[in-house]
């Protein structure tokens, strides 16, 4: 059965190739891959309109005149033919005449928004961005899926609680999915309007069609189990005109009943002045809902569409099974593409099998790239190749948000802190943590012939294949003595100056130009002044405890000192602003606060039970302020780290011998040296991205505490980002390690690179106790006596990391640190 139809569809095929030369010559040395946006008119269909255009004087409609009565009825001899074209009884449906199936949905919503007591809806995963809009009219909403629907139909209730009485209910949902053609039963309106006809509650079902209708036929032929309203967008099907129409069941006329505005040509009759009345026109729906004049001269086209359609390509069962050979021609030419390496180079999202046996979904095949070493092509550097060598196609989200998310594996505050990052749909910023933002789509249509795909998978084949992977690794210095650190732990500090989160050993932690995921992306700024608070003023900000709760995609709080009875032990915010709150004033808004001397535009939250707990526990009214990476308002502030006078970069040993008063060991301290470093991006640190910690230099300041009776102090205190240290087996004492990271240039952190920005001045906030938020004395008392050059404190140094340049890899689009990397220094 499966040759015979690719037999008969090579046949089909052949006929297609004869005829696109002569009927759609804007082809010419194009592959067009875009049909599930718009099909393409034909020659014929231009010059028949164009004739008929020429040859007959047309008027409009509401006028009285011959010209004006002939347009009326032709217009009325289309409308029957094209609801006869879907299989649909003018005795059971009417056909409303409207800019595209969007407007169909409008013109639902409008009527649904009218009644009394409002109505509830229910909308489909898969939705067009178009029928997801509509919840926002409805007093309350439920998105399902495939397995909600069908407890749905079994008798579950799809909302949180039942809807009112006299609520209508409305239901919607595509009926081929717009980003990967995955197509749903139609049998759901029939099995919805059985299962809910004991209930009070209306139930109406709404099925946007307009991705189906294009290559496949549609039957309305039973009205008892056809949808109550079904849209569709005409220039799909037949390339022109550009209209949509809307299909309404007449046993469903009743939900327009509450519409009230009405404009000319609906009405019969209107009063104005000082009595205000309207008499609708009642004998079909349509004359109701069709207000102002019609695109009379675009319906009249459709008469030349049916036909030209008809003549070119047969019926829709035929378009229907030539595109669904095309689309498995597709994907299994895509799936079959792999590197040298055995990877694959298309990541699949439809719902294509490969064969003749599984379902049959539309012709529409969705997909991503990766390079050989696991690396996202880039959507937009793609298409910019595909136009240059003529294939068309669309990317992004193609305007299914249910659909790509499920698709690319996104969570809710993904999506969020994306835009919050500056994603904006058709923007160039389509990676982002290492995720793709949308798709690749391709889709057939019925003048597609089999070379079309063929020079798409070779296209993609000779550009994307890779003999080998194109990884190149940062070049190593030789210098062994100093290749025995490894990263011992990550620490991030969500809040400024509040605690840190410590990274679990294995977890691969992201790396930005700003510095680590999560660092210092929210502050406290005190309610009047705007001036960031810090532990130097007020300690207690060490026992706010942060925890990023991913699973959920918040940030979990809690206090971890003297509790009050008025403390919450915990409140939780989320990972990334919620926007939508924002834009309403709700719970953040934006402000100018001050950041170490920087003026920033930050958002501040206004929820009292979140600003009421830090202000409880530290006894100051602030509020939580945010400053996520690419900043708002004022872009991004800048890094003020430079190399410090007593450093000497590329030096390996020491330099001269500085001792200071006491009876301690003289440590080692490089010359001065008046080289300066780059700034880099920061977002609410001091000074610099990334603040590195070496537990070597720390075991002999420590050793000098514990030499003169005091208690060492843990890494914690000095709210390093990044503290490494000599791995086991090195063979290096901690003497002879210590404080050289003062003369390294850069070094390598796993595969990533990190230049050094200079050593970090340091202020008496490193006397803070991080475990119980008491001052004291150490470490600064010692570092002041063995660390202090030029009248400055120094410990730690700061970094920034280095993006590779050259062939994208997964390291490179997505750089990683995690705890156990070796460390490599660059001399």
């Amino acid at each position: 059965m499966r040759l015979k139809m690719e037999d008969n569809s090579a046949g089909y095929n052949s006929r297609v190739e004869e005829l696109r030369s002569r009927e759609f010559p804007m082809l010419k040395d194009s592959v067009y891959l875009d049909h599930a946006g718009t099909t393409l008119y034909s020659k014929s269909l231009v010059e028949r309109v164009s004739a008929d255009m020429m040859s007959n004087l047309w008027g409009n409609p509401h006028s009285g005149s011959s010209p004006s009565q002939y347009t009326t009825a032709r217009i009325e001899d289309i409308r029957v033919r094209l609801l006869h074209f879907f299989n649909a009884d003018p005795a059971n449906f009417d056909l409303v005449f409207v800019a595209n199936a969007t407007a169909g949905v409008k013109l639902i919503l409008e009527a649904f928004r009218c009644r009394r007591d409002g109505f509830s809806y229910v909308y489909h995963q898969a939705c067009h961005t178009s029928l997801v809009g509509v919840r926002e009219e409805a007093k309350e909403s439920a998105c399902v899926d495939n397995a909600a629907v069908h407890a749905w139909i079994q008798g579950k209730n799809p909302f949180k609680a039942h809807p009112r009485i006299g609520s209508a209910v409305l239901f919607s949902y595509s009926a081929q999915s717009h980003l990967d053609g995955t197509r749903y039963p139609l049998s759901w309106s029939h099995d919805l309007r059985r299962a809910t006809k004991a209930s009070s509650l209306p139930l109406y079902t709404l099925l946007d069609a307009a991705s189906l209708a294009a290559t496949s036929p549609l039957d309305l032929g039973n009205a008892e189990s056809a949808p109550d309203f079904t849209v569709v967008s005409l220039y799909k099907i037949f390339g022109y005109p550009d209209l949509g129409a809307l299909i309404v069941r007449k046993q469903a006329e009743g939900a327009f009943q509450s519409r009230r505005y009405f404009g000319g040509g609906t009405v019969d009759t209107v009063l104005c002045g000082k009595e205000q009345w309207h008499a609708p026109k009642s004998q079909y729906l349509h004359e109701r809902l069709e207000d102002g004049t019609l695109p009379f001269h675009s319906i009249l086209a459709l008469d030349a569409a049916l036909e030209v359609h008809q003549e070119l390509f047969g019926s829709m069962d035929r378009i229907s099974s030539y595109t669904a050979h095309l689309s498995r021609r597709m994907f299994r030419g895509l799936a079959g593409l792999k590197h040298a390496n055995g990877e694959p180079v298309c990541v699949l999202y439809s719902a294509q099998t490969g064969d003749g046996d599984g379902p049959h979904p539309g012709p529409v095949v969705s997909f991503n790239i990766r390079n050989a070493s696991g690396a996202w092509v880039s959507l937009a550097e793609f298409e910019k190749l595909a136009a240059l060598k003529n294939f068309h196609v669309r990317t992004g989200g193609v305007c299914s948000p249910g659909g790509v998310v499920a698709a690319l594996g996104l969570h809710p505050w993904e999506v969020r802190r994306n835009f919050s990052s500056g994603f904006r749909c058709g923007t160039d910023q389509d990676i982002i943590a290492g995720k793709p933002t949308g798709v690749i789509r391709v889709s057939l249509g019925a003048m597609s012939i089999v070379s079309d795909v063929d020079r798409f998978i070779s296209f993609i084949e000779e550009f994307y294949r890779e003999e080998e992977p194109s990884i190149t690794l940062p070049a190593v210095s030789r210098c062994p003595e100093f290749v025995r650190f490894e990263v011992q732990q990550i620490m991030v500090y969500p809040i400024k100056s509040c605690a840190g989160y410590a990274v679990p050993p294995g977890v691969p932690w992201e790396v930005k130009p700003e510095g680590l995921a999560w660092d210092r992306e929210w502050c406290l700024v005190h309610e009047g002044t705007g001036q960031a608070l810090s532990q130097k003023r007020y300690p207690k900000m060490a026992l706010i405890r942060p925890f990023l709760d991913f699973d959920n995609g918040v940030l979990r709080l809690k206090y971890c000192g003297q509790k009050h009875t008025d403390i919450l032990d915990e409140i939780s915010v989320p990972l990334s602003a919620n926007l939508w709150i924002i834009d309403s004033d709700l719970a953040i808004r934006p402000s100018s606060s001050r950041v170490c001397g920087d003026e920033i535009a930050a958002q501040n939250c206004t929820v009292p039970e979140v600003n009421g707990f830090f202000s409880t526990i530290l006894s100051v009214p602030c509020v939580l302020a945010r400053f996520p990476p690419g900043g708002h308002g004022r872009s991004m502030r800048h890094a003020k780290a430079r190399i410090q006078g007593h450093q000497k970069l590329g030096r390996r040993s020491g330099g001269e011998i500085r001792s200071m008063p006491g009876s301690f060991p003289a440590l080692p301290s490089p010359p001065d040296s008046d080289s300066e470093q780059k700034t880099g991006r920061i977002l609410l640190s001091n000074e610099s991205p990334i603040l590195l910690v070496n537990t070597a230099s720390l075991d002999v300041l420590n050793h000098i505490i514990v030499a003169k009776g005091g208690n060492p102090v843990p890494p914690a205190a000095f709210r390093g980002n990044i503290v490494i240290g000599p791995s086991a087996g090195s063979g290096g004492a901690s003497d002879d390690l210590a404080y050289t990271e003062d003369n390294w240039s850069s070094l390598r952190i796993g595969v990533q690179q990190f230049q050094l920005m200079g050593s970090c001045r340091r202020c008496q906030m490193v006397c803070v106790d991080q475990e119980t938020g008491e001052k004291r004395e150490e470490p600064f008392v010692t570092l002041a006596k063995t660390r202090r050059f030029d009248g400055k404190v120094f410990f730690g140094t700061h970094m920034r990391h280095k993006a590779q340049s050259g062939a994208q890899t997964k390291e490179t689009q997505f750089p990683t640190i995690r705890i156990g990397d070796a460390v490599h220094i660059d001399a």
